[in-house]
């Protein structure tokens, strides 16, 4: 499974915008600016993020974009799901026909793969990802006895 890229480019956008807490409002041109994402591109994902409650729109001479919400309480799953629409899998679990449908054994799991995936996502915060990571260790290997 991959995301989309303009599920990649909201993430990137809104680490950005996550950039300016503190009641500093940004502009969907300096976001592009700092991600280097094409304008119109950062356009549309501000529009979507704005509607999808994530980023708040202040109009006026001090106008501009900011979180509209704490970075803490905005996940991953959250940006995915405004630009993306609900995280599955498999379109069956929205209810659209399926020519299988009648003898699948999986649609009763599907549920479960697709919330555990929303929960891997929504357990990451925006905060998080303006952190500093530390590098990934490799998997540990184990010694097996000839």
């Amino acid at each position: 499974m991959r995301l989309s890229n303009l599920a990649d480019y909201a993430v990137i956008t809104m680490q950005a915008a996550a950039s300016h807490c503190g009641g500093i409002r940004t502009s969907a041109g300096e976001l592009s600016d700092e991600t280097g994402l094409p304008r119109p591109t950062v356009q549309k994902l501000v529009s979507k993020l704005t509607a999808a409650g994530l980023l708040r729109s202040v109009r006026g001479a001090h106008g501009g974009l900011q979180l509209a919400r704490p970075a803490a309480a905005i996940t991953v799953a959250d940006i995915v799901e405004a630009v993306e629409g609900p995280i599955a899998l498999t379109t069956c679990v929205d209810h659209a026909a399926c020519d299988f449908e009648d003898g699948c054994t999986m649609k009763p799991h599907w549920p479960i793969i697709n919330a555990a995936l929303r929960g891997a996502l929504a357990d990451i915060s925006l905060d998080q990802l303006r952190a500093p990571t530390p590098p990934l260790s490799p998997p540990a290997i184990e010694e097996h006895a000839a």
